[in-house]
This record gives C-alpha cells, structure tokens and sequence, in this order.
C-alpha cells in the first residue's frame, strides 16, 4: 500500500512539475520592446509588441489595433477588450494567450462548449479588416493585458510607416 501511495506521490509531482513549464511557456511573455523594424516592435521571442513613450505616445501599431479593435471586435468582446455578456474579456485571454494561438483563433475561429455555456468565435480570417490587422490587434490587446494603455483612444501616436502602409495596400488588394 505504501509504494502505490509513494508512486501516486510521484506521478502528481510530476505532473505538477510538468504543468508548471507548459503555464510558464504560455502567455504573450515579456512584452518589452528590444527591437524594431519599419516602426514595429518586437520582444525578445520576436512576437509583436507594444511601445509606450514617456509621453504616452503610443506606436502606429497599437494606434491601429485601437482603431481595428473597435470597428471589428468590440460588438462581441466589450469595449477596449474588457469583455461582454456574449464574449471573453480579451484583456484578460491575452495574459495567458501567446501569439500563435491569437492568430489561430482569429483567423479560423473556436467553439467552446460546456454544460453552462456555448461560445462561438466565427473565423475572421477571410475578411480583410481583419486579417490585415491581425498583428495590430493582438498588439493592442497586449497593450491593455499589460496596463501599458488604457480605456480610451491614445492621444498620440507614431506616424504610418512606408512599410505598414505597403503592407496595408497590398493585404486590402489596392
């Protein structure tokens, strides 16, 4: 009896251990900005980030994502990502949601099902104002996750770059 109790021991340490580092790779990660290229910014993982000035000016990315979020998102998802009746708080899923899976859920949707509740997230990755802006989006979100901005339009903001706006042309087929 006490060696199964002692291996039972085990197996839950070790599965403790294990969820332990699979928690710990989840999530968006540090979001400070080490590099940018044509006014985006990235992380030390090399996914897209936010960049907040002393002054508050935000980049043109998260600029962007603000506007996006609230022509496309805000009818189910709540203003500035704080949630509905009908939808998760995206302020909230992006604490623990990494990039990949953002682009996942966004461009094919998900259904989550249980016994209180059906949530359906249609895929939005054939309509252009939203597949263009997907990177915009989740910078955004990421910015509100972080507390890096608040509930309202950032007062200012980096100009477009040439290559976001290279990028928007051709994604938007002009």
């Amino acid at each position: 009896m006490i060696r199964y109790v002692a291996a039972a021991a085990m197996l839950i340490a070790a599965g403790a251990v294990a969820f332990a580092a699979v928690a710990l790779a989840d999530g968006s990660g540090d979001p400070a900005a080490v590099k940018s290229e044509d006014g985006k910014y990235f992380d030390k993982e090399g996914n897209p980030t936010y960049k907040v000035a002393a002054d508050g000016t935000v980049d043109w990315y998260t600029y962007s994502g603000y506007r996006r979020y609230h022509s496309e998102c805000h009818v189910c998802h709540g203003p500035d990502g704080m949630g509905s009746s009908y939808a998760p708080a995206l302020r909230e899923s992006l604490k623990t949601m990494n990039y990949t899976d953002f682009l996942s859920i966004v461009a094919n949707g998900r259904k989550n099902v249980n016994t209180a509740q059906e949530n359906v997230m249609p895929a939005f990755g054939d309509n252009p104002n939203v597949s263009c802006y997907m990177d915009d989006l989740y910078i955004y979100l990421r910015a509100r996750a972080n507390d890096a901005v608040g509930r309202i339009r950032p007062p200012k903001h980096e100009d477009k770059s040439n290559a976001f706006a290279e990028a928007e042309k051709s994604c938007m087929g002009h």
